[in-house]
Order: C-alpha cells, then sequence, then structure tokens
C-alpha cells in the first residue's frame, strides 16, 4: 500500500463530518498533483471531480471549503488539460482559480489566496501572457511572512520560468541562489524542482553568455534533477527532464545521446497517456531530426505536434513548434509554404502576449528567406519589428542572430559595401531607414501617418525618428495640421 492509498483510506473514517472528508479528498488530490500523478488526484477528489473546466458543485459548502474545492479542480484542470490535450483547459483553470482566489480572500485566507495565485501563475504562463504571469506571482508573495518559507520557495521558482521565457536568465538565476538554502533540507521532489530549474538556467546563460563550462554544470543539474524526481516517484517531472537533457545534448551536437533520452522520456510519458508532453518531446526530436539533415522525418513529426499544441491551445508552444516548421520546409525548398508558417508564428505568438516567441520567429523568417525570397519592403518590417520584439532580451545568442539578420537587411537593399571608406553597420542601417522613410514620404505624399503605417511604425514612432536621427527629412513631411479648439467653454 502507497502513501496515497493509506490516506484515502482515511476516508473511511466514520468520524469524519462531511466537510471534513471534502477537505481531506482536496489535500490528498493536492499531494498527487504535486507528485504529476494527475489521474490518481482525480480518483482521489471523487464526486467533487466534474471533469476538466467543469464547475464542482460548492453551493452548499462553507466558503472557504468551496475556495479549496475550485482550487483543486483548478490546478488539476490546468495540469490535466494539457496533459490530455484538452482545448480551453488553461482559459477554463483560470477561471476556476480565480474564484477561489476571490472566496479566500473575502475569508481573510491570505496564504490560500497566495496559493490560489500561485497556480494562477502558471495558467498565464501556459498560455504565453508572460507579463500577466510575473504580475500574478509577484502579488503571491505580498501577504506571506517568514514562516511560508515553502510556499515563498515554490512561488520564486515559478517565477524563473517566466523571467526564462523572457530570456531574463540572469534575474533567473538570482532567483534561485536566493532560495537555495531551502531546497538544500527539502525533499526528493523539492530538491528535484531546483536542480531542474538551475540546470536549465545554466544551459540558457552557457549559450547566451558563450560560457561553454556551464553546459557541464547543467549537465550534472539535469542528472541530479532525474535521480531525485526518480526517488520521489515523479514519473511526470522525471520525463521532463530528460527532454531538456536531449535539448541541451542536441545543442552540443551529442545527436545520438539526444535520442536516448528522449526515447526514454517518450517511454514515460506514453504510459501515462500524456498527449502534451510526448509533443514536447517529439518537438525536441524534429530539432535533432532538422540537426541531421534528416528532414523528411522532421517534418512528419512535427506536422502532429503542431496539431497537438493547436488543440490545446498553448500558443508560446505552439508558435516555437510553427518556427521549426519553417525551417523544415525551407530546407525541403518548399519556400512559399516556409515563409506563410513563419507569418503565423509570429502572429500567434504575439497574439498570445509570448514576444520573445514572436521575436525568434521573425528572426527565422529573416535567416531562412530575408536575402532573396521576403519582399524588400516587408523585409524592412519584418526586421524593425524583430528589433522592438527582443529589445529587451539579456541572451547573447538573439542578440548576434540580430545583428547577423541586420547585415543581410543591409546587403539586400543597401547599395553600401563593407570595402567603403568609414564604413560602419550603425551608419549602414541609418543610412537605409532614411531612405525607405523618404520613400514611404514621397509615396504617401508627405502624410506621416500613411508612411508610418507603410512602414510598419506607429505614428509617434516615425515622428520621433523624424526628429531625431533624420531632422533632414522633416520637410519632406506635410505640416502637422493644428487641432481645432473647443468652442464649448469650460465651466468657471
Amino acid at each position: 500500500m502507497n502513501l496515497a492509498d493509506a490516506r484515502l483510506k482515511e476516508l473511511d473514517n466514520p468520524s469524519l463530518t462531511a466537510e471534513g472528508r471534502i477537505l481531506l479528498r482536496c489535500s490528498i488530490a493536492a499531494d498527487l498533483i504535486h507528485r504529476g500523478q494527475y489521474e490518481t488526484a482525480r480518483e482521489a477528489l471523487g464526486e467533487l471531480w466534474q471533469g476538466v473546466g467543469q464547475h464542482p458543485d460548492v453551493k452548499k459548502l462553507r466558503p472557504v471549503t468551496a475556495a479549496e474545492v475550485l482550487l483543486q479542480c483548478g490546478t488539476l484542470t490546468g495540469w490535466l488539460g494539457s496533459a490530455l490535450n484538452v482545448a480551453g483547459a488553461q482559459e477554463q483553470a483560470k477561471d476556476l482559480l480565480s474564484e477561489s482566489l476571490r472566496k479566500f480572500q473575502s475569508q481573510g485566507q491570505h496564504q490560500k489566496a497566495s496559493e490560489a495565485q500561485y497556480e494562477l501563475g502558471i495558467c498565464y504562463w501556459q498560455l504565453g501572457a508572460h507579463d500577466e504571469a510575473r504580475v500574478v506571482l509577484t502579488e503571491a508573495m505580498k501577504p506571506l511572512t517568514e514562516t511560508d518559507v515553502e510556499l515563498k520557495a515554490k512561488i520564486l521558482i515559478r517565477r524563473t520560468l517566466v523571467e526564462i521565457s523572457e530570456n531574463r536568465y540572469h534575474e533567473a538565476l538570482r532567483i534561485l541562489k536566493e532560495v537555495e538554502p531551502f531546497f538544500e533540507s527539502a525533499n526528493d521532489a523539492l530538491k528535484g524542482r531546483w536542480h531542474g530549474q538551475t540546470g536549465m538556467v545554466l544551459e540558457l546563460l552557457a549559450t547566451s553568455d558563450g560560457n561553454a563550462a556551464l553546459f557541464d554544470r547543467a549537465i550534472i543539474e539535469y542528472t541530479a534533477a532525474i535521480y531525485y524526481y526518480e526517488q520521489a516517484g515523479h514519473e511526470r517531472y522525471c520525463a521532463r527532464n530528460l527532454n531538456n537533457l536531449a535539448m541541451l545534448l542536441y545543442k552540443l551536437g551529442r545527436y545520438k545521446e539526444a535520442h536516448e533520452h528522449l526515447d526514454r522520456a517518450q517511454f514515460i510519458f506514453t504510459r501515462l497517456r500524456d498527449a502534451g508532453n510526448i509533443a514536447q518531446v517529439d518537438e525536441t526530436r524534429a530539432r535533432v531530426l532538422v540537426a541531421e539533415k534528416r528532414y523528411r522525418e522532421a517534418d512528419r513529426i512535427i506536422s502532429g505536434v503542431i496539431k497537438t499544441f493547436g488543440k490545446g491551445g498553448e500558443s508560446a508552444l505552439l508558435a516555437d513548434a510553427l518556427t521549426v516548421q519553417g525551417v523544415v520546409w525551407a530546407r525541403l525548398r518548399a519556400y512559399e509554404s516556409s515563409i506563410s508558417i513563419l507569418r503565423r508564428a509570429v502572429k500567434v505568438a504575439q497574439d498570445s502576449g509570448a514576444l520573445t516567441n514572436a521575436g525568434l520567429a521573425t528572426l527565422t523568417l529573416i535567416e531562412e528567406h530575408g536575402a532573396a525570397r521576403l519582399p524588400e519592403e516587408e523585409l524592412y518590417k519584418v526586421y524593425h519589428r524583430a528589433d522592438e520584439l527582443l529589445k529587451g532580451t539579456q541572451d547573447a545568442e538573439d542578440i548576434a542572430r540580430l545583428r547577423a539578420c541586420a547585415w543581410v537587411v543591409i546587403k539586400r537593399l543597401s547599395g553600401m559595401r563593407l570595402s567603403d571608406r568609414n564604413f560602419t553597420l550603425y551608419g549602414a542601417v541609418q543610412e537605409l531607414e532614411a531612405r525607405l522613410i523618404e520613400q514611404a514620404l514621397k509615396v504617401e505624399e508627405g502624410s506621416v501617418t500613411r508612411a508610418a503605417r507603410k512602414l510598419g511604425l506607429k505614428h509617434q514612432s516615425l515622428s520621433h525618428l523624424l526628429r531625431t536621427r533624420h531632422k533632414k527629412l522633416l520637410g519632406k513631411r506635410t505640416p502637422a495640421i493644428p487641432r481645432r479648439r473647443s468652442i464649448i467653454k469650460k465651466p468657471e
């Protein structure tokens, strides 16, 4: 008999009140969700669980008990909905958790309210709404006291997911170091979580900072995470770290080892019938196959991934998969299809608020098609969009890609050459910018609003460029029409 079975037997205790039995079910389910045992958690909730996204019947319960039921049903909806690839599950989870949060707050249950916000944060993150996730998790910390050490640590660990998604790796590492003392004495499951997140951040820092020694440390951290999750019986999280380790080995060119770890992860997720995580493993495998120039196999796999993420509504993951498909189709010389799918990747990511993902998809569009196939006018707009979307990135690799794309744009559109006297990259970009702005103003007969629209800019952005970098072009614009003053006098 395992621990979950032992606790479930407590439900047979005749001295339990009806609400006491409900709270015990919620407590057991919360522990099982934490272990990644979502199907068993569903069984533990019994009649309280009406299905993914379904509202439990809490009308006759005290507000605090109702809030607890909503918390567990909302949390399980998010995780199980992702695993089973249920359309709209994250939005439904968000609604249940928001209702739970309001009930806890109305009853002055501030710690429980923070728990609800902790779970809400992952829903926003899954949907690609990174700013909202950061705000919710920051709010979750505010009412907690010095005695709420474990919950604080868990919230901060989840914050690192948001920082990683926005390429703020040094901030993520700072957070991990801040909570390290707590995790040294924590249980195996929490140790696994800390080591896994640390491995991810070290891997990303190794790439962004060009520090190869960090790759070895990342491998050690991932291996530690896999060990601790195995000790804790957390198969799902163990498999996620196997996938993360495979991604790292792929980056290091160790493709055979990457496939071996992906095979292990896929075996676990297949046995758990976890469609969402199987898709993430397949996306990693598609990247490995592209590196091995096995494009037909990669195309077959990534097509299935896109169907899964599209059905599940996980926009940031869908955008990344679409970007991979765009690369695959470019390699297979299906150029128009590649351009179309990369444009879709940018839109999906940007519409969901996953701006970094949108920026990276935009760079891929330039890398694959900027040298010849994109129309010149679109090429400039695409580069400007990438520059805006990635303006806050700390990732040196992304910055290097952005600069490389600038060279593509310059080579395609500018008459300047490296051999020119006093050539500078900044000067070349500025000359090209001035040339395109002048063309747009001429075509639109001096209208800044219409010229900005043609360039893919906002009116204020183009006006700022004219006032600062391109003052010589101010004469090309038509004079601004002063606004009429209101004939209605303000009351004295």
